[in-house]
């Protein structure tokens, strides 16, 4: 199971993230699916296999007019607009928290291959962008970065993604109204933090004492001289 934070929402198994908020503005704008799709330099026939899939779990989000002296067209429903604002208060509320929510660990460069170093840390080698010519390093890693998996369905480390994977427990969990912090004891001297959406937090079922792995892109750890 994924805990990783993008501002999403997810109903009947389908995840509803930023490309499709901004198909629904886009009809909300232009008046209909074809004229929206265009804007967004996206086929019609995707367009609307995708917005059948989301109807489908979230309910009727574009209301279609047919022919008649107007010409036709759509407009959002009620309920398609009440998805936008929550999807917005979503991602406010990611706003507000992600940036000052990190973890930074020291740590020595042990490799390089290109811009990706290994470097040595405390909870052991992790994989991150590094300067060049640099040896003593912090690592830091950004909470809107870490994903959490349950044990059995955590991706092994290394492989295309060059992903580092850490297995620790959940210490703490502060849900907000739309997102939650979870803290996990990875064996740092400060906890670990993840940013997940509630509907995520209960999905999954992280609490206190839960065993869980984290993971995070190479690509989007950073390493800087100290």
């Amino acid at each position: 199971m994924d805990a990783g934070f993008e501002a999403r929402l997810h109903a009947d198994g389908v995840t509803f993230g930023s490309r499709d908020a901004a198909l629904l503005r886009a009809v909300d704008s232009q008046g209909s699916l074809n004229a929206a799709a265009e804007s967004l330099g996206r086929s019609y026939s995707r367009s609307h296999e995708r917005l059948v899939d989301m109807e489908e779990a979230f309910g009727t989000l574009v209301e279609r007019t047919r022919g008649g002296s107007g010409g036709g067209g759509s407009r959002l429903t009620d309920r398609g607009r009440a998805l936008l604002a929550r999807f917005d208060r979503l991602r406010a509320e990611y706003s507000g928290v992600a940036g000052g929510t990190e973890t930074v660990l020291e740590g020595e460069v042990l490799d390089r291959e290109g811009e990706l170093a290994t470097v040595r840390t405390e909870v052991g080698d992790l994989r991150a962008l590094a300067p060049a010519d640099v040896e003593s390093v912090q690592v830091t890693l950004r909470a809107d970065a870490v994903t959490l998996h349950d044990p059995d369905d955590a991706p092994p480390a290394g492989g295309t993604s060059a992903r580092n994977r850490l297995a620790g427990t959940v210490t703490d969990v502060d849900a907000g109204e739309a997102v939650a912090r979870v803290a996990v004891d990875v064996g740092t001297t400060d906890p670990l933090v993840a940013l997940v959406t509630v509907e995520s937090l209960d999905r999954l079922g992280l609490r206190p004492g839960e065993a869980v792995v984290a993971t995070f892109k190479a690509t989007s750890t950073r390493a800087v001289e100290r």
